[in-house]
């Protein structure tokens, strides 16, 4: 049996880790990935983007570990089709079993007859590897999932459930840890979150951009000024929100720039940092949405195979539709099979001129 825990090197503060992207080294692909603070993106070593500074990186030895701290894939890099270490590989492979199966939760023994590995072994490699048991890293899913239920306007007892808690004993203790405030309190809307907007005209009308310092948290459509600041603030009800700010604001700038030359045709997409609130299953619809070309469609059943979830066809409606950043996750070009338009929250006759704008094909 492979010694794991001898021969993978310390994810602290390691200077042949940090080498290894400096030098972009293919060979330690799927040995390690590094995340970058302040872009919330993680990515493979040999990766083509620009290095940043190295008091923003972190390293993670696996990619569900980067995505366990808040991290998303690099869409340049795809750090998550590298192949690794086969005992890095099964522990891949239990946190998919773990994700695909949040409404039922595994135990260790299921695990242990879909790895054939003993109880001992299997727990000892994965916390090796994710510095947590495979028992933590299912609780912290079902939190991520509890606070985004939460934030889509379900209630506290509705959210609890809905993620699997049998009761309100199990979540409140774990709260103060995870969520860093209890669930109520998470419920209105969190506190000391800092959220800066502006607004433009475009040609679908209004367009409102707002932002956290780790990226997008909401793009909205709309006909007035006033109802898309009132959304916002709906949205994000305790948190300090303001339409200027000199840390943020270049960046925003920026980022509504990115937004306004899409939608005037001058770029094909739009690949922006994201801060939203989601759950794993919403995260792999919306990342299936981006992978949709400019000019094309696809129907929920479409997306719903894509992501291997035939039956979920429902669930990526709800996905597209609890959105909160239009053009920046296309949600426009999923249609029903009838190729009818389906749902839009920012209006059906801006998705209509959305989807002639970009040359896809309709019939009503």
């Amino acid at each position: 049996m492979l010694q794991l825990s001898m021969n993978l090197p310390s994810m602290v503060n390691n200077p042949e880790l940090w080498n290894a992207v400096l030098s972009r080294d293919a060979s330690r692909d799927g040995s390690f990935v590094f995340a970058v603070r302040s872009t919330g993106i993680y990515c493979r070593p040999s990766c083509p983007a620009r290095r940043p500074r190295r008091e923003q990186v972190q390293f993670f030895r696996l990619p569900e570990a980067a995505e366990q701290a808040g991290f998303r894939a690099c869409r340049r890099c795809h750090p998550r089709r590298v192949r690794n270490h086969p005992e890095i590989e099964m522990v891949r492979s239990v946190c998919a079993a773990i994700d695909e199966n949040d409404e039922q939760p595994l135990t260790l023994e299921n695990l242990n007859a879909n790895t054939g590995l003993s109880a001992h072994h299997l727990q000892r490699t994965f916390k090796v590897v994710m510095g947590i048991t495979p028992r933590q890293y299912a609780e912290s899913r079902r939190l991520q999932q509890f606070k985004a239920n939460v934030k889509s306007g379900a209630s506290v007892t509705e959210a609890m459930y809905d993620a699997g808690y049998g009761s309100s004993r199990g979540l409140y203790e774990k709260s103060s840890a995870h969520l860093g405030m209890t669930p109520a309190t998470y419920g209105r809307g969190g506190r000391g979150m800092r959220i800066i907007y502006t607004i433009a005209n475009c040609s679908l009308g209004r367009l409102l951009v707002a932002a956290t310092e780790r990226g997008i948290c909401s793009v909205a459509l709309g006909d007035s000024d006033a109802e898309l600041a009132q959304g916002l603030f709906a949205e994000y009800p305790s948190a300090s929100i303001d339409s200027k700010d000199t840390e943020i604001s270049p960046a925003l700038n920026l980022w509504l720039n990115q937004v306004l030359e899409h939608l005037n045709g001058k770029s094909p997409r739009i690949d922006l940092p994201l801060d939203i609130q989601a759950t794993a299953f919403q995260w792999r619809v919306w990342d299936e949405l981006r992978q949709i070309p400019l000019g094309a469609t696809r129907s929920y059943q479409e997306i719903a195979k894509a992501i291997g979830k035939p039956k979920a066809v429902r669930a990526v409606a709800r996905a597209c539709a609890s959105n909160h950043a239009a053009l920046v996750i296309p949600c426009h070009r999923v249609i029903r099979e009838d190729k009818n338009l389906g749902g839009y929250r920012w209006g059906l006759e801006r998705k209509r001129k959305l989807l002639e704008t970009e040359g896809s094909p309709l019939t009503s």
